[in-house]
């Protein structure tokens, strides 16, 4: 027998075919998981975007180097992110958002809720905000830039911070991604079904062929014995039909059919 066998493309075909009610069973659970955690479970999130441009006026006799300055108040977008997300901005921000419905909870919440993003070489850089209410969303993300631009005049001495676009409340939530989150319950749950056809089929010692116990295991084949179906029994030997000769007393034969049960 030897040691390393192979498999070929229509033995996986067979035993996908064989298994394929564990795989449909399999996939159906893990999707209907997916939908139930997905609608019921999973809690919708909305955001709020507002946007910001830093840039320092110049004077008149300064006006040449207005390309370099261009150039550093981009790379200084990275240092404003820091500050947005320090407890300078954030303090301020807290104390106001409260009462607000889906409140993060904390400053610390508000820090996690917030993501900062600007286009390569742009001076205008975005503020959004995450909540479970829209509203909220909104107002985390306005709050945040108006205490930025307040703070950041007195700590960098810039004296032009313009807020381009206000965060409005959006009713389209942004998480959870239903249409995502279902393909990858029925993706996960084909996947799933397949290793455990194959698991299955691998763990199962039960002999099916002849040629196992030739081939593989090198035994002598004596003989099959062949199932028979319990119902065919009972028709072969249920009933049994005999034909018997009688006579009437005047010489004359004739036959008749007995019927007897067996």
């Amino acid at each position: 027998m030897d040691s390393e066998q192979t498999i070929s493309l229509m033995q996986i075909v067979g035993i996908l075919r064989k298994h394929i009610k564990l795989i449909g069973i399999t996939t159906l659970v893990v999707f209907m998981v997916a939908f139930f955690v997905t609608f019921f479970v999973m809690t919708p999130k909305y955001s709020g975007t507002t946007e910001i441009l830093v840039n320092r006026k110049l004077s008149t006799s300064d006006q040449g180097a207005q390309l370099q300055q261009v150039q550093a108040d981009v790379q200084m977008i990275s240092t404003y992110k820091d500050i947005i997300t320090s407890p300078t901005v954030l303090t301020d921000v807290n104390r106001e958002l409260e009462v607000y419905p889906g409140y993060p909870g904390s400053m610390a919440g508000i820090k996690d809720s917030l993501s900062i993003n600007n286009q390569t070489n742009s001076q205008v850089f975005s503020v959004t905000a995450t909540a479970t209410d829209p509203k909220t969303a909104a107002a985390i993300a306005n709050e945040t830039a108006k205490v930025f631009k307040q703070k950041v005049v007195g700590m960098m001495s810039i004296n032009n911070v313009s807020i381009v676009s206000k965060a409005t409340a959006n009713d389209n939530a942004v998480s959870p991604k239903k249409a995502l989150n279902l393909l990858i319950g029925i993706v996960g749950g084909l996947l799933l079904g397949i290793v455990l056809a194959f698991v299955r089929e691998i763990t199962d010692r039960t002999v099916t062929t002849e040629g196992f116990l030739t081939d593989e295991l090198g035994l002598n084949s004596l003989g099959i014995i062949s199932e028979i179906d319990t119902s065919d029994v009972k028709k072969q030997i249920g009933h049994h039909h005999e034909t018997v000769l009688v006579t009437d007393g005047k010489g004359d034969v004739e036959t008749r059919q007995r019927h007897r049960r067996v």
